[in-house]
C-alpha cells in the first residue's frame, strides 16, 4: 500500500492556515474540527505545520514564565512563531512500511504529503494504524478463504 492510497480512503478535506493566524483562532478550528494538525500555507507554499504537540509547547512555556512575570496571551501569539518550519515530508509512492519508519525517526504524528510544491494532504500516525490494520484484515480473509478451499489430499 501507498502513501496515495491512504489519502484517497481519508478523504480530500485539508485545514490549513497562514502564519499571520492567531495560535488561539487555530486552535479553535483544530478543536471544532477534531484534528490533531494544520498545514501553515504562505502564497501557496507549504510553510510549516501546527500540531499539537507545537501548542502543548507554548503553555509549557507560558506556564514557566508567568511564575517570572507577564506573558504574551494565545491571542497575542502567531501561528508562525510557533509552527514546525520544517516538517518531515512524505511523499505519494511511499509504501506504508517506509512511511512508518520515517514516522517512528521522526517522531513527527502528521506529515504533510507533496508531490513535487503541490499539497497532496496529511497522513496522520492514526491513517498509518488504520491503513494497517485494514490490510491485515484483507489478508486474513484472503488466507482463511484459501485454507477453507484447500484441495484434499489424494490417497
Amino acid at each position: 500500500m501507498k502513501v496515495a492510497e491512504i489519502l484517497k480512503v481519508k478523504g480530500s478535506t485539508l485545514f490549513t492556515v497562514a502564519p499571520e493566524t492567531l495560535l488561539s483562532d487555530a486552535v479553535v478550528t483544530m478543536a471544532e474540527n477534531d484534528i490533531g494538525s494544520v498545514v501553515v500555507m504562505q502564497a501557496g507554499r507549504l510553510a510549516g505545520m501546527l500540531t499539537f504537540r507545537e501548542v502543548l509547547r507554548v503553555l509549557a512555556a507560558r506556564q514557566k514564565e508567568q511564575r517570572i512575570g507577564p506573558t504574551p496571551t494565545m491571542s497575542e501569539i502567531r501561528v508562525g512563531d510557533v509552527m514546525n518550519k520544517t516538517p518531515t515530508l512524505a511523499l505519494p509512492d511511499m509504501s506504508v512500511d517506509e512511511l512508518r519508519r520515517v514516522m517512528n525517526d521522526c517522531g513527527e504524528r502528521y506529515l504533510p504529503v507533496m508531490d513535487d510544491q503541490t499539497l497532496m494532504g496529511v497522513v496522520s500516525f492514526h491513517d498509518v494504524a488504520r491503513a494497517v490494520l485494514e490490510a491485515q484484515s484483507f489478508e486474513n480473509k484472503m488466507l482463511k478463504a484459501y485454507i477453507r478451499d484447500w484441495p484434499e489430499a489424494e490417497s
